[in-house]
């Protein structure tokens, strides 16, 4: 059964998001962070997808206003060589905290996709907060980029909860190594499952639907996105709402 769903921009703290969920709220959410079109159209499909499921779904803005709605692709790119991971995870701690508080959740998780899939790791092991963790194509290259003073791969280590992680096999930006160095981190972990994707012939930003011309990276997203939602079903649906 699908959810009826509310959508809105509002503002948490200071700091733009997009909700959406089912109307009257859930007792289970989600936490988005968006690939380098920001909050854009796409990303906001994935927040109604999500939310029609039953989860509430929050995205953060990882560039304060610019999307791909409104921005060149150009500019997008020079915000994101300025993000600074210190304040990005303070303020995904901050709609963390809203949408297990103000928004009656009672458990979470976090999903990111390319530059939001690197930070859903990076916040997987700083927040014990959170019920489960998906980085679909995370951009974790090696050597990291100049802004990445933090190690995704010691992160993705530290996770206490469930992580699921997709990989393209034809990744322009993330070489086999590095998923290698992920897969070594995760399985070294004595807690929480890792759940690990590989599409061969797949490209990076596979699940954008901008990419699904090759029918290769259609065909990857069609697979994958099922299971990416059951997984958010099974770790934050086992719960009440909170109040």
């Amino acid at each position: 059964m699908t959810a009826e769903i509310e959508t809105s921009a509002i503002t948490v703290g200071g700091l733009n998001a997009y909700l959406a969920r089912p109307v009257g709220g859930s007792a289970s959410g989600m936490l988005l962070l968006p690939m380098i079109t920001g909050i854009g159209e796409q990303v906001r499909e994935f927040a109604e997808t999500i939310a029609r499921t039953g989860v509430t779904a929050l995205c953060w803005d990882p560039f304060h206003g610019p999307t791909s709605d409104d921005t060149e692709m150009d500019e997008l790119f020079r915000l994101l060589g300025e993000l600074d991971d210190e304040k990005a995870l303070e303020e995904q701690g901050i709609l963390l905290g809203h949408l297990l508080g103000e928004l009656g959740c009672a458990k979470a998780g976090v999903i990111g996709w390319c530059l939001g899939g690197r930070f859903a790791l990076l916040l997987g092991g700083r927040d014990e907060r959170l019920s489960g963790v998906i980085a679909y194509h995370p951009t974790v290259p090696i050597p990291p980029a100049p802004n990445h003073t933090l190690d995704a791969f010691a992160y993705a280590g530290r996770t206490a909860a469930p992580v699921m992680v997709l990989y393209p096999g034809a990744d322009s930006l993330v070489s086999a190594e590095a998923f290698q160095k992920l897969q070594t981190a995760l399985q070294a972990r004595t807690t929480g499952a890792s759940v690990i994707h590989f599409y061969p012939a797949a490209e990076h930003g596979f699940s954008n639907k901008t990419r699904h011309g090759n029918d290769v990276n259609l065909a990857a997203f069609e697979l994958s996105w099922p299971q990416a939602l059951e997984f958010v079903k099974t770790t934050t649906g086992r719960a009440r709402q909170a109040g």
